[in-house]
């Protein structure tokens, strides 16, 4: 693919990078001129040979887990630190449902666990990217990774649901509070794409997930990690200059109302 330059000279940070739509997304900023693109994540591994990747001038990994605001904040300091300024945070570290969690066999430990990651950890990630974008006069974009099951619901996996629409909870919120800043606060919510944590949880392959799932669309094709990385370069590039409080949907039309679809 051609470089389009969507983020040059920009300076970045993919919270849970080191894998998945994080890794695409990384990649993909790295791809459109971005000046650094930091790596965050608790895979310090896979993270490191990702930066090691799009190049020591241009990345850098650093271990933070979002569960604690502490190593958050760590991370903002640090960027501004090595690059100056913070343009974009993307903040999708995130973790699935493991267990079915219907409301009647509600696990609140388990609810809570998820919780600190999912919520917690995305509103710790927003809070010191808008403190550092707002005393850096940046006029910077925010976009956290939401999922079209805060919008379908399900049954099961309730508390994976409920974070998820904390998450736009959020995005609404601090959309309206940073506008004066002129930074713009977006998320986006991915339909079921061949992610590791997806894998893991099907206990299938990539091929096997994607084949699964080709169905559930009206579009056809099968989503994958690309398409869901272009939306959020959409909304961290000037494409999207004027777009805040946004909840970008990519899913392949899996969320389209039966009652939509007239038969002739």
């Amino acid at each position: 693919m051609a470089c389009q330059n969507k983020v040059q000279d920009k300076v970045a940070i993919v919270t849970g990078g080191a894998s998945g739509i994080g890794e695409a997304t990384a990649l993909l900023f790295a791809e459109n001129g971005a000046r650094a693109v930091v790596i965050a994540d608790v895979q310090d591994e896979r993270g490191k040979k990702l930066a090691e990747s799009i190049g020591s001038d241009r990345s850098t990994f650093i271990h933070c887990d979002v569960i604690d605001e502490t190593q958050v904040k760590s991370l903002v300091e640090s960027t501004v630190a090595l690059y100056g300024h913070l343009d974009i945070m993307f903040c999708n570290a995130g973790t699935l449902s493991f267990d079915k969690q219907t409301v009647v066999d509600f696990d609140l430990d388990m609810y809570e666990k998820l919780f600190a990651v999912n919520v917690r950890g995305v509103a710790a990630s927003v809070k010191h990217a808008a403190r550092a974008m707002v005393e850096g006069g940046r006029k910077g974009s925010i976009i956290c990774t939401a999922s079209v099951a805060a919008t379908t619901g399900g049954s099961i996996h309730t508390d994976y649901v409920m974070s998820k629409c904390a998450v736009l909870g959020l995005v609404k919120c601090a959309s309206y509070q940073l506008g004066e800043h002129g930074i713009r606060v977006n998320c986006v919510s991915p339909g079921a794409v061949a992610t590791p944590l997806i894998c893991k949880a099907f206990g299938m392959g990539v091929e096997e997930v994607e084949k699964t799932f080709e169905s559930t669309s009206c579009l056809k094709g099968v989503l994958k990690l690309k398409h869901v990385a272009n939306a959020v370069l959409f909304l961290a590039s000037e494409d999207s200059e004027f777009v805040t409080g946004h909840n970008l949907v990519v899913d392949g039309g899996f969320t389209f109302p039966q009652s939509s679809q007239f038969n002739s």
